[in-house]
C-alpha cells in the first residue's frame, strides 16, 4: 500500500513534474486528471493512470498541481473529496497556487484527520509565490508601458530593452518577458496565461484586502489583464497585456 506516489493535476506544470517523479522515484507513480491526453503521454515514463479513489486508497504521499484554489477545495473538500478518504500519517503535498487562507485552513482539516499538509507551490511558499508574481506582473505593466511609449515616439524597442539590460532597470522580467515575448509579440497559449495570471493577481489582491493594505499596482495589472482578455487574449502567455495598452492609445 505505500510503495506509490499519488499525483493528481498533470496538465502544463504537472506533467513535467510527475515525468520527472516517476523517471527519479523507485516507486510507482499514480496519476489522476480529467484530461486524458497527458496520462496517455506519462504512460510511456510508467505512470499509471488511476481515480482519485485509487489514489487516496494505494498512496501515502499525493501532490497536487491544479489550476486554482476553486479546484484545490473541490479535490480537498467536496463532496467526493480526497480528505474523508484519507488515512491517518497519509501525506499531501500542494504544488498549486492558491489563495493563502485555503492554505492555512487545509493545513488545519488535514491536521485533524493527524495527515500532513504541505503548501508546496512550485519555487516558493504560498504568501511568497503569490507577492513574487504579484511584483512580476506589475514589473510587466512597466516594461509594456514603457515599450509602447518608446514606440510611439520613434524609438526602437530593441534598442530600448538592450540598454535597460545595463542600467537599474535591469530583471528577470525585462530578460524574459519583456525581450522574449513583448519585444517580438510572442504570446503563446502553452505558457502561463492571462487567465493564469489573473488568478495569481486576486490572490495577492485578497491578501492584500484582508490586511487592510492598498495595492494600487496590482489594481492596474489586474485592469489592463482584465483588458486583455476582453480583447479575446485569456489563454495567451500573460505578457500579452502590452496589447491592452496599445489598444488604449488614442
Amino acid at each position: 500500500m505505500t510503495d506509490k506516489i499519488g499525483f493528481i493535476g498533470v496538465g502544463t506544470m504537472g506533467e513535467p513534474m510527475c515525468r520527472n517523479l516517476a523517471k527519479k522515484s523507485a516507486l510507482q507513480v499514480l496519476a489522476a486528471d480529467r484530461d486524458q491526453a497527458p496520462l496517455k503521454r506519462l504512460a510511456a515514463d510508467g505512470v499509471k493512470a488511476a481515480s482519485l479513489d485509487e489514489i487516496v486508497a494505494n498512496c501515502r504521499i499525493i501532490f497536487l498541481s491544479l489550476p486554482g484554489g476553486k479546484e484545490v477545495e473541490e479535490v480537498c473538500l467536496g463532496a467526493d473529496g480526497i480528505l474523508p478518504k484519507l488515512q491517518m500519517g497519509w501525506t499531501i503535498v500542494d504544488c498549486s497556487t492558491a489563495p493563502v487562507s485555503l492554505a492555512r485552513r487545509l493545513y488545519a482539516e488535514f491536521e485533524g484527520k493527524a495527515c500532513a499538509f504541505a503548501d508546496a507551490p512550485v519555487a516558493r511558499g504560498q504568501a511568497v509565490k503569490i507577492l513574487n508574481n504579484m511584483i512580476l506582473f506589475q514589473t510587466g505593466v512597466a516594461l509594456a508601458e514603457a515599450l509602447s511609449i518608446a514606440r510611439a515616439n520613434g524609438v526602437d524597442g530593441k534598442v530600448l530593452f538592450e540598454t535597460l539590460t545595463k542600467g537599474s532597470a535591469d530583471s528577470f522580467a525585462l530578460r524574459n518577458h519583456g525581450m522574449k515575448a513583448m519585444l517580438p509579440g510572442v504570446f503563446p497559449e502553452r505558457a502561463f496565461s492571462t487567465v493564469y495570471a489573473l488568478k495569481d493577481l486576486s490572490y495577492a489582491i485578497q491578501m492584500a484586502e484582508e490586511a487592510g493594505v492598498p495595492a494600487l499596482g496590482a489594481d492596474v495589472a489586474r485592469e489592463l489583464m482584465e483588458r486583455a482578455k476582453e480583447l479575446g487574449f485569456d489563454k495567451e502567455y500573460w505578457p500579452v497585456l502590452i496589447k491592452a495598452i496599445e489598444d488604449g492609445k488614442s
